[in-house]
């Protein structure tokens, strides 16, 4: 196997072509003709909406006396034009560090539109590639239209007035040094894209607390409508009921608005998924969470997803998915193969908790992981389907792990 520091050399050290450099120097451009503005950003200690950066984009201003301002036609399709090159760049960026999945439906450039994204526009797939890809794109409408109704602004005394969080990670090790065994998180999972509907007698309040009775350390609760039949309103609901367990938001995050109305629902941790986020937005979403008193698991597929999250500050929580997000197989063998030498080594040396994450149905499975070297294991479907779901974490890990 590659080394590490080989394999973090070939992904950050490749050569850029013409053509991306001719990207760049488009963006350093809308940069500059833009106009756009950064407030200075205050220490963390700060008010949680004043952490986010402001942009403000006025209208090409005429650069000499005898040139015409724009007309406001004119304007707002000058926006139009440098919000969708700056969107195809953002691609570019998270392409290069490996990452296929694209944050929204390809619509084509605006009219009159002339530069180097010309190149293979008209073939480019509108379809989405993977389920992964599906998601996120209705995310991105979803995020868009609850960002409208619902301002960050809107939500700062929520957060201000909000319970303090739950230790979610001191959870996963209390229960790891209680039981032998890797920690529970339990899966508060009506359905899901592959299975469909798994539980009719769906009650995320009568759910959680049979998890927190059976033994499970912390609780994931999907907010996903579309495809799990998840809502923020489950996790608001749980946390309400007075359910001990922190609570994991399970949600395809892909701006920072959603990690702010996670907390205000009641949520103690959030999922971030390197597949989906590029390395500068995990830096900056993850020094949110620790803001507003999150833990952030950060969700890895393959050695390239945990080689670039293993190079990011700050992070204490992996998760290592055991599904191809391209077949959507599942093959347990994955957490073992990705925390092999290297890597482990700096598992162990940041004091990192690694929670393996799916394929996991029987006491040899969560044994297997365990060896590999993980301290929690995120577990959904093979217990929320059980009718005792008790019995179904004592079969889980082949003893009673109750209090």
């Amino acid at each position: 196997m590659r080394s590490l520091k080989h394999s973090q050399t070939q992904s950050i050290a490749q050569p850029p072509c013409c053509f991306s450099i001719a990207k760049m120097l488009v963006l350093v451009f809308l940069i500059a003709i833009a106009g756009i503005s950064f407030q200075s950003v205050p220490s963390f200690n700060h008010r949680p909406n004043f952490f986010i950066r402001r942009f403000n984009f006025p209208g090409i201003r005429a650069q000499q006396s005898e040139v015409k301002p724009p007309k406001r036609g004119e304007e707002a399709d000058a926006l139009k034009l440098k919000e969708w090159v700056i969107g195809m760049l953002q691609n570019e960026v998270a392409a290069s560090q490996g990452i296929r999945i694209r944050r929204r439906q390809p619509t084509g450039p605006p009219s009159h539109y002339v530069g180097p994204f010309e190149i293979g526009l008209e073939n480019e797939d509108k379809t989405p590639r993977n389920t992964l890809e599906e998601i996120i794109w209705q995310k991105d409408v979803e995020v868009s239209q609850m960002k409208e109704k619902k301002p960050l602004a809107s939500l700062e005394k929520f957060i201000e007035n909000a319970a303090p969080t739950r230790d979610f990670v001191g959870a996963l090790k209390a229960a790891h040094s209680r039981t032998g065994l890797p920690g529970l998180i339990a899966e508060v999972k009506k359905a899901s894209p592959t299975r469909g509907i798994l539980r009719e007698d769906f009650d995320p309040v009568e759910i959680a607390r049979a998890y927190q009775k059976g033994g499970a350390a912390c609780l994931s609760v999907l907010t996903d409508e579309k495809f799990f039949k998840g809502s923020f309103e489950n996790l608001e609901a749980i946390r309400s009921a007075g359910v001990k367990c922190p609570l994991l938001c399970k949600e395809f995050v892909i701006d920072a608005w959603q990690i702010y109305y996670a907390r205000i629902k009641g949520a103690d941790a959030i999922l971030l998924i390197a597949a989906v986020l590029p390395d500068h937005e995990i830096r900056y979403m993850v020094e949110i969470c620790k803001m507003l008193g999150l833990a952030a698991l950060v969700e890895v597929h393959d050695e390239r997803e945990m080689d670039r999250v293993l190079g990011i500050e700050g992070i204490e929580l992996i998760g290592i998915n055991n599904r191809n997000l391209k077949t959507f197989e599942l093959d347990i063998s994955n957490t073992k193969k990705l925390l092999e030498g290297e890597r482990g080594e700096m598992v162990h040396q940041k004091d990192i908790i690694v929670v393996g994450e799916s394929g996991l149905f029987t006491p040899d499975h969560v044994a297997y992981v365990q060896e590999a070297g993980v301290k929690a294991v995120l577990v959904g479907e093979s217990i929320v389907t059980q009718r005792d779901l008790g019995k179904g974490i004592t079969r889980l890990f082949g003893k009673d792990i109750s209090l």
